[in-house]
This record gives C-alpha cells, sequence and structure tokens, in this order.
C-alpha cells in the first residue's frame, strides 16, 4: 500500500516541478512583452491626453474671447439702448428734443384731458432733498405745459447730481415730447443752496389716435437724482 501511494505522490512532484520550470522559461518573455506593450499604449495615451490638452485650451481660449466681446458688448448696449430709448420713446423714457413747427402748428385735442402726475426720487447715496412743487397738472395733447421740480443741498459740502427720468405708462413716453428740462446735465448746489428746476413739455396730439391710449387718463414723470462726479456728463440724445 505504500509503494502506490509513494510512486503518486512522487509523480505529483514531478510533474509540479516540470510545471514550474514550464512557467520559468515562459513567463519571462510574456512580461517581456506585456512591458513593451505597457509602454506602446502608455505611449499612445500620452499623446492622446496631450491633444486633449490642446483642444481644451483652444476651446478655452475661445470662450474666454466670447466672454470678454460680450462683456463688450453690454458695455456698449447702455449708451446704445439709451440713445434708442430717448429717439423712440421705448421703456418709459420721454422723447428728446421736439419740432418747434410741430409746437407751433398742433392742436389741442380740448375734449382728452389727461392727468400728469410727477414723482422725484434720489438714489441711496445721494444727499439733497428733491421733490416735485405740484404734485399734479392737467393738460390735452397739443398743448404744452410747465412744471417745477425742487432740489436742496442740506449739507455743508457742495454736491453735484445728474438726473434720469421715465414715463407711466411705458407706452406714452414715446408722446411725451420735452421741450426743456434738466435731465442728463449736472446740477451743482452749493452747501445749503436750493433751486426751482422747470420742465417744460407737450404731449403729442398723436397720443388720442393710438388705441393704446384709449384708457390711458393719467400719465406719470418720474425722476431720479444721482451723485455725479465734477467733469462727468451723460449724453443728451435729440440735442
Amino acid at each position: 500500500m505504500l509503494l502506490p501511494l509513494a510512486s503518486a505522490v512522487l509523480t505529483r512532484c514531478v510533474r509540479t516541478l516540470h510545471y514550474e520550470h514550464f512557467l520559468r522559461r515562459r513567463l519571462p518573455p510574456r512580461l517581456h512583452l506585456h512591458s513593451r506593450g505597457t509602454k506602446s499604449r502608455g505611449r499612445g495615451f500620452k499623446s492622446q491626453e496631450e491633444e486633449w490638452k490642446t483642444r481644451n485650451k483652444t476651446v478655452l481660449t475661445y470662450i474666454a474671447a466670447a466672454g470678454v466681446g460680450m462683456i463688450g458688448l453690454s458695455y456698449a448696449a447702455v449708451p446704445l439702448y439709451r440713445l434708442y430709448c430717448q429717439a423712440s420713446g421705448l421703456g418709459g423714457t420721454a422723447v428728446a428734443g421736439h419740432d418747434a413747427d410741430q409746437v407751433e402748428t398742433m392742436k389741442p385735442v380740448k375734449e382728452r384731458v389727461l392727468k400728469i402726475s410727477f414723482n422725484a426720487d434720489t438714489h441711496a447715496s445721494m444727499q439733497w432733498n428733491f421733490r416735485p412743487q405740484q404734485t399734479e397738472i392737467f393738460v390735452v395733447p397739443g398743448e404744452t405745459a410747465l412744471a417745477f421740480y425742487r432740489a436742496k443741498n442740506p449739507t455743508d459740502q457742495p454736491i453735484i447730481g445728474i438726473s434720469t427720468y421715465n414715463v407711466v405708462p411705458f407706452e406714452a413716453g414715446q408722446y411725451f415730447n420735452k421741450i426743456q428740462c434738466f435731465c442728463f446735465e449736472e446740477q451743482r448746489l452749493n452747501p445749503h443752496e436750493e433751486v426751482d428746476m422747470p420742465v417744460f413739455f407737450y404731449i403729442d396730439p398723436e397720443f388720442d389716435e393710438d388705441p393704446r391710449m384709449a384708457r390711458v387718463d393719467t400719465i406719470i414723470l418720474s425722476y431720479t437724482f444721482f451723485e455725479a462726479k465734477e467733469g462727468q456728463k451723460l449724453p443728451l440724445p435729440g440735442y
């Protein structure tokens, strides 16, 4: 019984030794091939990675250029939009300037009475006291009207202010024409100085012919004053 068992164990050991010898002879070439494949794949990966980096840099360059261009357009759009609004009355901006011949020849629409209300605001950094002299007046399209705002500098330092304005409802802005106003011009008030600022305007007679204005009987003129640096001026389109 022991001899067959010893023979079987010996046979298994021999097979194991042959197998290990086979592995030792075959393993290095496989490892060598694996190493070459790894290097080749590594070089390909590095090349692809560099290509991706180059493409990413190109894309980022285009994005950055587009971003700078959009910023530039946004800054340029502000004065351009203001010019357009001034000319067309879009966004509740009263039309700047007037046609002298139209003022002399236009006919008032007597049966269409409009209430013009006045509003005054100041920016948070502006220290002036600013208010309308009248809360409202009544006019008809085709008739000129005069209103006043009052501003006072209650501080011990001179302050320069500059104002913007708009009209509500917005659609009425194209018919609200100013002959004289203090908008978009520097106004310097010395310490404790107080002044009256006139607004001379008219409502275009075509207001009465616009179907959108059929139910409009009140128009609000609103001014807002900001503190301005000396020498700074805003354009007044139309003049």
